[in-house]
């Protein structure tokens, strides 16, 4: 089973990426599950949201999960504790305009973890015109994971997408791919 952690403030899209993540994976035959973990927080709260995915029916239900990829977009969460229950094999792909390098020297709790960065806001902001960093962080889950070719992932998103306007979904697929290229 295919277990995502999503870090994220309120408002930044996680819920949305978790439950957009899970179309695509359904729409390929996957049994998914897309929930999230927040009180009656505010926009801007920190939350988490989380996704599996198997090949199998999930019977799991609970929120406890030991993750194979932790998705961080909001930059500042990664001073949190955001390598909790994770395992030596888990990736993180972090949302932030530092490298890899002077991410690390900034945040030693990475030390010796599979690190992917790439600058989702900054993305987000050009591709689509405002902050919305869950899309172009989907495109550099599907580099870091290879769970799909960039093609196929475009394809069903903008099926998920069809109810926008071309606008928002051709800056959203964009968003995608420019990320998926620049994750590092």
């Amino acid at each position: 089973m295919l277990g995502i952690r999503w870090h994220s403030r309120a408002g930044q899209g996680a819920v949305t990426g978790t439950k957009a993540l899970c179309d695509v994976m359904a729409e390929d035959g996957k049994f998914v599950q897309a929930f999230s973990v927040y009180g009656a927080e505010k926009r801007g709260a920190p939350m988490h949201a989380f996704n599996r995915i198997d090949d199998n029916p999930i019977i799991d239900h609970s929120k406890s999960m030991f993750p194979d990829y932790v998705l961080v977009i909001d930059p500042s969460l990664v001073y949190t504790n955001i390598t909790y229950d994770t395992k030596p094999s888990t990736q993180f792909i972090i949302t932030t305009h530092l490298s890899k390098e002077e991410l690390l020297k900034e945040t030693p709790d990475l030390a010796g973890k599979n690190v992917n960065v790439v600058d989702c806001i900054k993305i987000s902001q050009e591709a689509i015109g405002r902050s919305m960093p869950n899309t172009p962080m989907l495109g550099a889950f599907v580099k870091v994971s290879g769970a799909f070719s960039l093609e196929n992932f475009q394809k069903s998103m903008a099926k998920i997408l069809k109810k926008f306007p071309q606008k928002i979904i051709d800056g959203n697929l964009e968003a995608i791919k420019r990320a998926y290229n620049e994750v590092k």
